[in-house]
């Protein structure tokens, strides 16, 4: 497991500067991509697991809230940020070793609220857990 959150590849420039926060960095998540339409980031099995071995669901919220919370927050753009309000997950598959990723695509981006749908898969492809996350968009005080 990495030590510290990692942002790579196609990342908005705010996000970066601000970083992904304490939770993600002990996770060794990492981002690779970043817009508003499309979030790509995986975390190591490792290290998140429950006590029999497998990831624990609550790594797999862990990594769909936080691609669907950046997400949202790259569309609320400047001034404003986006917060969650809803999250549903539906764990359907075990990983026990190497990564999973998660893909985060955009259901609708509105100018009040959001909807993300991240699909996490293990390393052969399979689909672990589908997460969906409505984000409200707020203006910054």
């Amino acid at each position: 497991m990495t030590d510290e959150a990692t942002i790579t590849g196609n990342v908005d420039e705010r996000l970066a500067a601000r970083g992904m926060g304490e939770l993600a960095d002990k996770m060794g998540m990492v981002i690779t991509e970043m817009t508003a339409d499309r979030a790509v980031g995986s975390i190591p099995v490792e290290g998140n697991r429950q006590p029999v071995g497998l990831l624990h669901g609550g790594a797999y919220v862990v990594l769909a809230e936080s691609l669907g919370s950046m997400a949202a927050n790259v569309h609320a753009g400047e001034g404003r940020y986006a917060v969650g309000i809803e999250l549903n997950a539906s764990h359907t598959r075990s990983a026990t070793s190497g990564t999973v990723t998660g893909v985060c695509t955009a259901i609708h981006l509105g100018s009040t609220l959001t909807t993300h749908e991240i699909v996490i898969t293990d390393d052969q492809g399979r689909r672990c857990s589908t997460v969906r996350i409505t984000n409200l968009i707020r203006e910054a005080r």
